[in-house]
Parts: structure tokens; C-alpha cells; sequence
């Protein structure tokens, strides 16, 4: 499979199938196991996922069209999904369409001009099309007629108990009359739909088997089928709203209000929303933050659970970063905005986490073809029952059809179909508030199968902030102070923790002017000063290759003792010396002991000499380590590891890009606040723990097993219920059990999964 074979824009599509498509990538990748991830832009997230319906992907990329993007309060189930897509083939304005069943948003892709046809065209399959911007959140069911619902059971419980009692038919009839009127008017005006568009959904499929029933003369069984039916939709829909909006309620940490000034002069509290980038914003202890941005006034502690998952505060200063949703402490913070209310962290991690259902996990992938295949099936042996009975066995034609009706309840996959989404959408869900975002189910479901994890070292293993801890001077007439003072002002321009270490350790150098400056990924930074061309970085690379010279005794404690080495130099040679240190991070070691404990062999990549990665390596209990990488090199080394098992490679997602993309998982360290690595890694550890990792296995095996649970249980329940109807010993009472009962049993096991805990 090639990139262009994966290529998928982030979507929020969640339960239907989508046709594959191709939008701007960040960056491609070559085989089989590569992620494509791309920037798309705010207005196009709920609506990329467009699947192309008769317009070459290629031929639409070369073209603008426009974009319609609409709600449907009817469309939640594949059949619904199947009837809109052929509506739509028939208006040849249509060039794509995206569906999110779990949202219930459409998103049409059309010619100019065209956007009213295609409204109509919705309309004349019955739907009734709002503008996602302006819909409200799908109201919950207990508002939707829960009065009418329970009136038609009650009043199905009547006839059947007044057919027991052996009351006159007309009043049984009057009963289930009444009951299926109540419970079924949009059960039969959405069959007649589905019907008319040549579709077999749930609805279509109940209202003729009611129908039947009612023609049979099977007056409260029909009542009592209808009755419970619409009360299995009704606590089905108020599980899928659960689910639908567990993710949507990540955006409610954010407050409506903010104490906020345009100008730091006059305050004034005012919607989160009208505030804009530069304005500042007052939050008191106890409050929580609305925006994000800088601190510019005052000291507290912040707690940033909501994103990292810990609890632990972070102190927050002048200079800070902080983030909506979080709590402040006990001081008082002033901060400039950085980013609009739809420009937050907490906002991005919330759509990535809607765009995250597009990828769909392969046991999604698995549901949906089975359920083209099923149900046609299920529908021509119910039609074949209802002929060949009463030629073949000799039974009455009343009973043959009876049991093809049974079997037609059955026949169903929408609500089976649904519920694996809905696992997934609340194992995504659970696992951002625990710190870990996921771009994909397929990420999610894959990382149970982790068995080799390549590691950085720097930012990684270590804390990612390293000290200079000694420098010399190497050449003659150079003291230590002047090659420290050349050393940073290259070191300045670079965003290299060790450059960074060296200009935090300039004790007031002077800067020398620069030019040409530029960054060699993998081995430092070159410049061009009055003494030539200068140049950062490895010993090796500063040498340009030629023979090294013997290292001075201060150079070899420094490496024995973990330190990174970093030499400057010109043409002639080298200058100096600087040895930076770093420290392992406090959860390094537990992290890797129960990745190890879980079957993981664990391996550092590192582009740092062999002295320090050693050293790092001990400490952390690591036994596997390369140093001296180039970013090529630690490519070919994922490259070399795959095939073994799934292979997954942790760094910080801009020096390691090529190993991160053709890694089967590419796992971006410490991505609180940063941009490139929310849009760029298959998965983000919002904080610096290594130890999400093995949590983030553990939610992959619970999602796994509970996955399979709803698919035993779903298909195991309507298998039985295939054979009683085929022995003739189901009811169509027993039969909506068979359909809806399940689909509620695998939906409520699904929404175990918002409860996991950290």
C-alpha cells in the first residue's frame, strides 16, 4: 500500500464507512506501514473526511470546490449513510461527501452554486438538513417523546393482556391499534423513506414486519414489537448522546467568561470567545483559565490535569505557559493571550480527538464490511423461508411468513455497526484526559502489539534541559572566555538543547556578528564570522572528517562522566571544547521497567557519542543503545526492526520526523504546547512521561477486548435468535430483543471504557 493508498484527512467521521481520498500532507511516506498527517485547516475540521463519489481525487484536488456541511438529526446508522450517497450520485453538481455518523454531520462537497439542489435533494429523501453551525447539540431522547413512548407500551401491555383474558377482539385491535400508532409514526415515515429509495434499514425492515403481524391478525404481538422497539431506540440514543459527547465535554472545562482588558488598563468580564490574541487576562486563585497564554504578572500554581492527566501543580511564573482549562492556585496571574478561543490547546486536543475517529481501527473496518454482506443475506433467506416452507415442508403460509417476519427484525446490522465506534470514541476520549492523544482508533487498537520502542535520548529519557558543565579552549591564544563568547553566539541561533545549554552558560560573553548562518541536521550549526566559517557541533562533523586528535584529559573524565561533548571550530581546526550534562527524569526508570515487564525491549537512538548515551543507558536500565546516529540512521534502524512485531519510535517530533513516520506508531514526547507535534505524531504525551506508554497499552488491550466483547455478543445473540427463527421457536417480540437488546448490552459495555482510570 503506498501513501497515496492511506492518504486520509483528519475528520471526525466516526461510525460509517468513507471511501479514501487525498488532502495536503506534511510530509509522505513510502511503505506499508507509513502515517500521512497533515495541517487542515479549522473551518474544513467535521468536513475533510470526503469520500469522492464521481470526480477523480486528483482532478478535485486541482480544483476549489464548495464546501456544505450539515447537520441531520436522522442520520446515525450506515443505512441512512448508503440511502444519502445514492441520493446524491444522482446530482451531478456532487463531487465528494464525508459522513459522521456518531455526530451526525454530513459534509458535501459540490460545484458553485449547486448547494440548494443538494439541500433539496436531502429533503427529498426525507432528511431535514440544518447547517452544522447553527444546529444545536442532538437533544437527549428523554425530551424527544418519552411520553409517547411509554404510552404505546402501555398500551401494548394492555392488548396483550386483554388477548389473554380473552376480551372482545375489537377492544385488543382498538389497543394495539392505538400502541402502534404511538410508538411507530417515525418508525413507519422513516421505512416508507428507506423503502421508496430502494434501502433496507432497521426502520424499513420493523414497519414491514409489523405490518405483517398486523396482516396475520397478530394484533398484540404487533403492538408489543413496536412498543418495544421504539423504547430500545430511546435508551440506545440517550447511550450513543453519552458517548457523542463525552469528547465535547473536554471544550466544558473552558469557563464562558474572562476577567479581560484590550489594553491592561480597564477590566471587564466578557465571553472567552470575543477575547483576542494579545489582550490580557486576570484569573483569580480557584479560577480556571479560558484561554491560553504567557504569564506576565504574578506567581501560583497550576494544576494541568485536564491536559497532561497529573495532578501534581506546575509553578507558574512571568514568562510561563499556560493553558485553558486548567486550574490556578492560590496566587493571582495576569497573562497575554496567545491564541482565540477556537485556537486553545484544549480546543486542538478536542478536535484531534474528533478527527482521531476517522482512523478506524481494523475490527471497525471488519464490522463494516460484514454488515453489506449480512443483512442482503438475512433478506433473502427470509424471502426464500416465506416461499420454499409451504412448498417444500407443507407449512401454512401464514406461519412461513410469520418466521420470514422474525427473521426480517434480525436482519439489522445498523445497531451492531454503531456500537464499535462508540467503544472507540470513548477509549479516545478516556485516554486524552489521561494525557495520551491518539490521532486514530487504529493507533489505539494497534499499540497492544507494541513490541520494540526506539527512544531518544535528549527530551526523552532525560529532562531535556542540560547545563554546560565545563569548556576549555583547544588552540593556542584563545582563552576559554572568547571561544565561550564565538560558542554562543552560534549557539544563540540554534534550538538544539545542547546549543541552548551553552548560551544559558555565556556568564555576560559578548556576541560576535554572524552571517550565513545555518543548522546541519544531525551534526550542528555554521556560520561565517571574521575568523571564516565557524561551526557547532560534533567532533567528527567540525573536523569535516579529518583525522581527530588525541582527546586532552579533561575531554575524557567529561565523557566518562555522561557528559555530551560539543566542539567548536574553523577551517584550521579545533577551538574548544563544552561539555553539557543531562538529567534522567524521575519516571524514566519505572517507565522502562514496566514497558520491559509488558514484552517491550526498549533501545536508545541517539545521535550523541557513546560516553553519554552509555551512561543514560545504565541509569535507566536499558541494555540496547546506538549512539552516534544520524537522523538517516535511526531510519534505517526502525527500518531494520520492522516485520518483528510493531515497532513504535518516541522523540520530540522535528529531529526525529524520519523515524517517526515510518515507525508503526510515532510517539511525540512532551507535547504540551507544542503545534508540530499534536498535528504531525500518531500519538502525544501531553506531558514528559515516558510511563504513559505502558498506559497507553493497557487502554489498547481493554479497548481490544472490549471490541471483541460487543462483536461475540452482538453476532452470537442474533445468531441464536437465526436459528429459533428458523425452527420457527422465535417470537418478533423475542426477535427486537435480539437486534436492539444487543445493540444496548454492546453500547453500555463500550461506555465502561470512559471510567478507566489512570
Amino acid at each position: 500500500m503506498t501513501s497515496l493508498d492511506k492518504a486520509t484527512a483528519v475528520c471526525p467521521a466516526n461510525g460509517g464507512t468513507k471511501d479514501e481520498h487525498i488532502h495536503d500532507h506534511a510530509h509522505d511516506h513510502a511503505h506499508e506501514h507509513a502515517h500521512d498527517h497533515g495541517h487542515v485547516p479549522e473551518q474544513a475540521v467535521a468536513s475533510c473526511c470526503a469520500a469522492p463519489l464521481a470526480a477523480p481525487a486528483l482532478a478535485l484536488a486541482a480544483s476549489t470546490p464548495t464546501r456544505l456541511v450539515v447537520h441531520i438529526a436522522d442520520m446515525d446508522c450506515p443505512a441512512e449513510e448508503n440511502m444519502i450517497r445514492s441520493g446524491l450520485k444522482r446530482v451531478p453538481q456532487v463531487s465528494r461527501l464525508g459522513f459522521d455518523l456518531m455526530q451526525r454531520v454530513l459534509t458535501v462537497d459540490h460545484a458553485d452554486g449547486a448547494r440548494e439542489t443538494v439541500l433539496q435533494a436531502l429533503r427529498g429523501l426525507g432528511f431535514q438538513p440544518r447547517m452544522a453551525q447553527d444546529a444545536p447539540a442532538p437533544a437527549m431522547p428523554a425530551r424527544q417523546g418519552l411520553v409517547r413512548i411509554v404510552a404505546a407500551v402501555v398500551l401494548a401491555l394492555g392488548a396483550e393482556i386483554s388477548h389473554w383474558l380473552g376480551v372482545p377482539e375489537w377492544l385488543v385491535i382498538v389497543l394495539s391499534l392505538a400502541a402502534i400508532l404511538a410508538g411507530g409514526v417515525q418508525v413507519y415515515k422513516k421505512g416508507w423513506i428507506a423503502l421508496r429509495n430502494g434501502q433496507l434499514n432497521i426502520n424499513a425492515l420493523m414497519s414491514i414486519a409489523v405490518t405483517g403481524a398486523v396482516v396475520l391478525a397478530q394484533w398484540p404481538e404487533a403492538a408489543m414489537v413496536m412498543s418495544l422497539f421504539s423504547l430500545a431506540e430511546w435508551i440506545e440514543a440517550r447511550s450513543l448522546d453519552r458517548a457523542r459527547h463525552a469528547v465535547d465535554g473536554l471544550l466544558k472545562l473552558v469557563p464562558d467568561d474572562v476577567l479581560a482588558s484590550a489594553d491592561g488598563q480597564g477590566w471587564s468580564r466578557m465571553p472567552a470567545s470575543q477575547v483576542q490574541a494579545g489582550w490580557s487576562v486576570r484569573v483569580a486563585p480557584g479560577e480556571r483559565f479560558g484561554l491560553d497564554g504567557q504569564v506576565v504578572d504574578g506567581i501560583s500554581a497550576v494544576n494541568q490535569a485536564p491536559i497532561t492527566g497529573e495532578s501534581a501543580p506546575v509553578d507558574k511564573g512571568p514568562g510561563d505557559e499556560v493553558f485553558a482549562g486548567t486550574v490556578n492556585g492560590m496566587g493571582e496571574l495576569v497573562y497575554r493571550v496567545s491564541a482565540g478561543h477556537d485556537g486553545t490547546l484544549l480546543a486542538r486536543i478536542t478536535r484531534s480527538v474528533q478527527e482521531a475517529q476517522a482512523n478506524k481501527a481494523p475490527i471497525q473496518r471488519f464490522v463494516d464490511q460484514f454488515s453489506r454482506i449480512y443483512t442482503p443475506l438475512v433478506v433473502a433467506a427470509a424471502v426464500l423461508m416465506a416461499i420454499a416452507l409451504p412448498l417444500v415442508w407443507g407449512l401454512s403460509w401464514s406461519e412461513s411468513v410469520y418466521r420470514a417476519l422474525v427473521l426480517l427484525v434480525i436482519a439489522c446490522p445498523c445497531a451492531l455497526v454503531i456500537s464499535t465506534p462508540v467503544a472507540v470514541v470513548s477509549a479516545l476520549a478516556s485516554t486524552a484526559r489521561a494525557g495520551i492523544l491518539v490521532k486514530g482508533g487504529v493507533y489505539l487498537e494497534r499499540a497492544r502489539q507494541l513490541r520494540y520502542l526506539a527512544v531518544d535520548k535528549t527530551g526523552t529519557l532525560t529532562l531535556g534541559q542540560p547545563s554546560l558543565d565545563q569548556y576549555g579552549s583547544l588552540r593556542d591564544g584563545l582563552d576559554s572566555e572568547q571561544a565561550l563568547a564565538l560558542a554562543v553566539a552560534l549557539a544563540e541561533r540554534s534550538d538544539h538543547p545542547a546549543s541552548q545549554a551553552i548560551a544559558r552558560g555565556r556568564h555576560g560573553a559578548a556576541q560576535s556578528g554572524l552571517e550565513q548562518f545555518e543548522a546541519i541536521a544531525g551534526h550542528g550549526v555554521q556560520a561565517m564570522g571574521a575568523q571564516g566559517q565557524l561551526r557547532l557541533g560534533k567532533r567528527s562533523w567540525v573536523l569535516d572528517d579529518a583525522q581527530p586528535a588525541a582527546l586532552s584529559q579533561a575531554e575524557q573524565q567529561a565523557q566518562e562522566n555522561g557528559a555530551s561533548m560539543v566542539y567548536l571550530g574553523d577551517g584550521k581546526g579545533l577551538l574548544a571544547w563544552f561539555a553539557v550534562l543531562d538529567t534522567l527524569r524521575p519516571t524514566t526508570q519505572q517507565a522502562i521497567a514496566d514497558l520491559q515487564q509488558q514484552g517491550v525491549q526498549v533501545e536508545i537512538l541517539s545521535g550523541d557519542h557513546e560516553h553519554a548515551v552509555r551512561h543514560i543507558a545504565r541509569q535507566a536500565g536499558i541494555a540496547d543503545y546506538r549512539a552516534g546516529l544520524l537522523p538517516q540512521d535511526k531510519l534505517e534502524r526502525i527500518e531494520q526492526r520492522q516485520g518483528q512485531g510493531l515497532v513504535a519510535m518516541v522523540g520530540d517530533g522535528i529531529n526525529d520526523a524520519p523515524a517517526l513516520a515510518r515507525a508503526d506508531v510515532g510517539i511525540a514526547m512532551g507535547a504540551l504546547g507544542s503545534d508540530i507535534a499534536i498535528e504531525t505524531a500518531d500519538v502525544a504525551l501531553m506531558d514528559d512521561d515516558l510511563g504513559k506508554i505502558a498506559l497507553l497499552m493497557r487502554r489498547s488491550r481493554a479497548l481490544h477486548r472490549v471490541l471483541w466483547q460487543n462483536i461475540s455478543l452482538a453476532l452470537g445473540i442474533k445468531a441464536v435468535f437465526l436459528v429459533l427463527a428458523l425452527s420457527g421457536q422465535a417470537t418478533m417480540w423475542m426477535a427486537v430483543f435480539a437486534d436492539v437488546g444487543a445493540s444496548l448490552l454492546v453500547v453500555l459495555n463500550s461506555l465502561r471504557l470512559l471510567r478507566a482510570r489512570s
